[in-house]
């Protein structure tokens, strides 16, 4: 069955990941907020006919696929927690804001998705654009009533207000430092991330790429501020692209990274950065965690969250990009960092 799947996975899915898809966000009629019922079809078990819970540092904590009917659901980018565990909002690379809460059973366990309303995104000037290159949405991070986000092929980081349903225009663009020569036009900034205030960075953000390298193959990425200011890299493993990217409690940076080839279709990786690395002119690189391919429930995983629960464990979450394929799921998983 998984061969099966595979199969027709790699024979139908390498368009999909990295194609340019036709401006979703031009048939909205206006800039506001489309509430939509969430369908949720529970992941009891991650590793496909297995009842293991344990994968490494990591405990199965539960997920589930989305299902819409909106047009414009899907192609998720990125999604971040306003409150720990529950509300959030979240980008896709079709040029929409996504709003909702993350509805959990009397154990904990991460069940569906409530109260979601998507939102086109604008200009400067207040109008849908409706163009790809435009509003081509990676990365996201959130703070402080703010959202900072990662644009690809007209490449940006800009700032936004988070008002839920009622988004605006961007209030502030950041110098993102890297040369815009070096920047791929579909693999440019996928990870934006706040790093602790209390850590060597102070607080500062980061932004790395998915696939933008220098001549020795590692990829570019930056401190925006602070004291750490600068351009740094991000040591290429294998076959994989950087996706997305979260700072845990402890302060070490997790990462979210994605392969995806003919001969074996989507790979998923989780790569755990010491921060203290961190720092212009450097090249870094970190412990993998655990890696995950079709024979898990994973899809195109490409948004990224961390925070500590009640009982203070660290959780994490991924959410996946369908790219409005048939052949894809929007997946949402739930871990515990156990170690």
């Amino acid at each position: 069955m998984i061969l099966g799947l595979r199969k027709i996975f790699t024979a139908c899915a390498t368009a999909a990941i990295s194609a340019t898809f036709l401006p979703i966000a031009a048939v909205a009629q206006d800039a506001a907020a489309i509430a939509a019922e969430i369908r949720s079809y529970p992941i009891r078990s991650f590793k496909i006919g297995s009842d293991e819970t344990r994968f490494g540092p990591l405990e199965f904590a539960g997920g589930f696929e989305m299902r819409s009917s909106l047009d414009h659901f899907g192609s998720i980018s990125d999604l971040r927690f306003l409150e720990p565990g529950r509300e959030f909002i979240g980008v896709t690379d079709s040029g929409y804001w996504i709003f909702g809460q993350l509805e959990r059973n009397a154990n904990g366990v991460p069940t569906g998705v409530g109260a979601f309303s998507m939102q086109p995104m604008v200009d400067r000037n207040g109008a849908i654009s409706g163009e790809k290159w435009h509003t081509d949405a990676e990365g996201l991070a959130v703070r402080g009533g703010q959202a900072t986000v990662g644009f690809e092929r007209e490449h940006r980081i800009a700032t936004f207000s988070i008002n839920p349903g009622k988004m605006g225009p961007q209030t502030g663009q950041l110098a993102y430092l890297v040369p815009p020569y070096e920047l791929r036009r579909n693999k440019g900034f996928e990870t934006v991330a706040y790093a602790p205030s209390d850590s060597a960075l102070a607080g500062a953000r980061i932004v790395i790429a998915e696939r933008s390298i220098d001549k020795q193959g590692n990829i570019f990425a930056a401190v925006l501020e602070g004291p750490r200011k600068g351009i740094f890299k991000v040591r290429r493993r294998g076959t994989f692209d950087i996706t997305s990217g979260a700072f845990l409690a402890d302060g070490d940076l997790l990462l979210l990274e994605r392969s995806f080839n003919m001969a074996e279709g989507v790979k998923m990786r989780l790569r755990r950065v010491d921060p203290n690395t961190i720092a212009k002119g450097m090249t870094i690189d970190g412990e993998i965690l655990f890696e995950a391919d079709l024979n898990y429930q994973i899809d195109n995983m490409e948004g990224l969250d961390a925070w500590l629960d009640e009982q203070g464990r660290q959780r994490i979450a991924m959410v996946s990009d369908d790219n409005h394929s048939i052949l894809q799921r929007t997946l949402y998983l739930e871990f515990i960092l156990t170690d």
